[in-house]
């Protein structure tokens, strides 16, 4: 038996790059920075990581549509390893695959409460009670 599942939440650090297969499907390519905000010797250190999604059909057309460099996202996926070689040595990376990205609500400018997007279900909000990493003291 195996588990692969995934699910984080951050921020496009770029515009998706939408595209198409020689077969007509589309593939949608993300790069999303997460932080982790944890205490140490009293001190509040943040640490981002950067990750690479990929994410198919429908979803990804909107994706395209409705996201830009700093849109909020939560991601539902899996890891997928890719390997290739290059000059007689295996080479190898590992993204995100997304089953499903719920688009977070978008701020105002001043950083307020969320402004209302137009009409159209291209995305999931997530739910009132969603936590956000960025009020979570972690220890170390």
């Amino acid at each position: 038996m195996s588990l692969n599942s995934v699910n984080i939440m951050g921020n496009l650090t770029r515009d998706p790059e939408l595209k198409n297969t020689p077969s007509g499907k589309t593939v949608c390519t993300l790069s999303i920075a997460n932080n982790r905000v944890y205490s140490k010797n009293n001190e509040k250190v943040t640490e981002v990581s950067y990750f690479d999604i990929e994410v198919w059909g429908p979803v990804a057309e909107n994706c395209g549509k409705y996201l830009k460099k700093g849109s909020g996202i939560i991601v539902e996926g899996r890891l997928k390893q890719d390997r290739w070689e290059k000059d007689g040595k295996t080479q190898s990376r590992v993204r995100i695959s997304a089953n499903n990205i719920h688009f977070m609500p978008k701020r105002n400018d001043d950083g307020g409460a969320p402004r209302t997007r137009p009409e159209g279900s291209y995305g999931q909000e997530p739910s009132a009670d969603a936590v956000n990493p960025s009020d979570i003291a972690w220890e170390e």
